[in-house]
């Protein structure tokens, strides 16, 4: 068994790439995932036993199909950590927040750089597959909506067996470093109507890559925020995750594509996210941001919301959806409240271009006295009542 399946199978399934052209068809994407990888199973009666549960699973009717999808996505989470820079694996809960607020629509196109396993996609994939489609528009869905990049083999093969299994039957996932891509070679053609990403962050980048890019740095951040405004189509929408440092870091890469962000594209929105979002940590959590943008306007008001869940978030208790039912009611007509605001693009610096959240809503805290204040004030009590005690003797 071990010799057919090394010597015979492997090598027939690695061959589906080599039958067709059209990098997009399910054929090469086998193809290409049997490429990248080799049978670990050393022993052949460890595999027959293997085989012998799988072949007892059916995966026949839709519902099983979905299921495991399912089981394949707590794998991921499992594996990659909702806490490794995003680099994995972002929380669905949040996900789903970020489409239901651009209310993403059939028969356009979506695209994310930095896809990790593909969880904005897969998730857009099941957002939009439950709308009322026409059969033209479901073969739209699974064949010419979705593209996602990964530099690194792992994930990019995750990426490419997530959407394989919940049903994109052109799972267009390309092998390959975004960032080397110059975005002075950008075209319409090569633009989307949404971009959803949680880019990593804390990287570096040489200067080779930084070339490709308008503002030269080689923080892998900064690089894709870029490239997402390039790749944006004109009225496309997008929302992206980033440390939240990019709001008011003061070095001049991260000032030019602020400005660059701000005039090219209109900031319709930033969600605060609390620490711990991304980790089973919360207090080593990196705090982020999320960023709502529409290419084509300059910015004239921002809209801010910052989340407080009232918990400390972890790994048995992490982000749900209902953490962000309120925000997603005051999103549409971008209400002001006790956790959320209005900023006047008018009103920024106009020399840093300074983007901190500092809510003027919230309610004023307590000035707590410092322990020394109190020790001083308690003397002073005690002195007072010595003196009243000494008149009362």
């Amino acid at each position: 068994m071990l010799e057919f399946v090394n010597k015979e199978l492997f090598p027939y399934l690695k061959a589906f790439k080599n039958t067709t052209d059209d990098t997009k068809t399910l054929a090469y994407k086998i193809g290409e995932i049997f490429s990248e990888i080799d049978n670990k199973i050393q022993s052949g009666h460890t595999l027959r036993e293997a085989l012998d549960i799988i072949d007892a699973l059916e995966f026949k009717t839709q519902e099983q199909l979905d299921d495991l999808s399912h089981l394949y996505e707590d794998r991921l989470k499992l594996l990659g950590g909702a806490g490794r820079s995003g680099e994995y694996y972002t929380p669905r809960p949040l996900i789903k927040t970020m489409m239901q607020a651009l209310d993403i629509e059939p028969g356009k196109t979506i695209y994310d750089g930095a896809a990790g396993t593909a969880g904005f996609l897969t998730e857009a994939y099941d957002y939009l597959k439950a709308k009322n489609l026409s059969t033209k528009q479901l073969k739209f869905l699974k064949e010419n909506t979705f593209t996602g990049k990964n530099k690194m083999a792992q994930p990019y093969l995750l990426g490419t067996m997530n959407m394989i299994l919940h049903g994109i039957e052109a799972p267009n996932m390309i092998h390959t470093n975004t960032l080397t891509e110059d975005t002075a070679d950008i075209q319409e053609k090569d633009r989307y109507d949404y971009i959803l990403a949680n880019p990593p962050f804390g990287g570096k980048e040489h200067a080779e890559v930084q070339r490709n890019f308008p503002v030269k740095t080689g923080a892998t951040e900064l690089l894709f925020l870029q490239h997402f405004i390039k790749r944006l189509r004109a009225g496309g929408e997008a929302a992206i995750v980033i440390k939240n440092t990019f709001l008011s870091n003061t070095d001049n890469a991260t000032t030019s594509v602020r400005k660059e962000l701000l005039e090219s594209c209109s900031l319709n929105a930033i969600l605060d996210l609390p620490g711990g979002a991304f980790s089973a940590n919360s207090s080593t959590g990196v705090k982020t941001v999320v960023l709502f943008f529409e290419k084509g306007k300059p910015t004239k008001k921002i809209w801010y919301y910052q989340l407080n869940v009232g918990r400390s978030l972890g790994k048995t208790d992490p982000l749900n959806e209902n953490d962000f039912a309120h925000f997603l009611k005051l999103y549409k007509k971008k209400e002001d409240s006790e956790c959320s605001w209005t900023v006047k693009v008018s009103d920024l610096d106009r020399k840093s271009f300074d983007l901190s959240v500092k809510n003027p809503n919230a309610p004023e805290e307590v000035a707590f006295r410092s322990p020394k204040e109190i020790i001083q004030s308690l003397k002073k009590l005690n002195k007072e009542a010595e003196k009243i005690v000494s008149k009362l003797e």
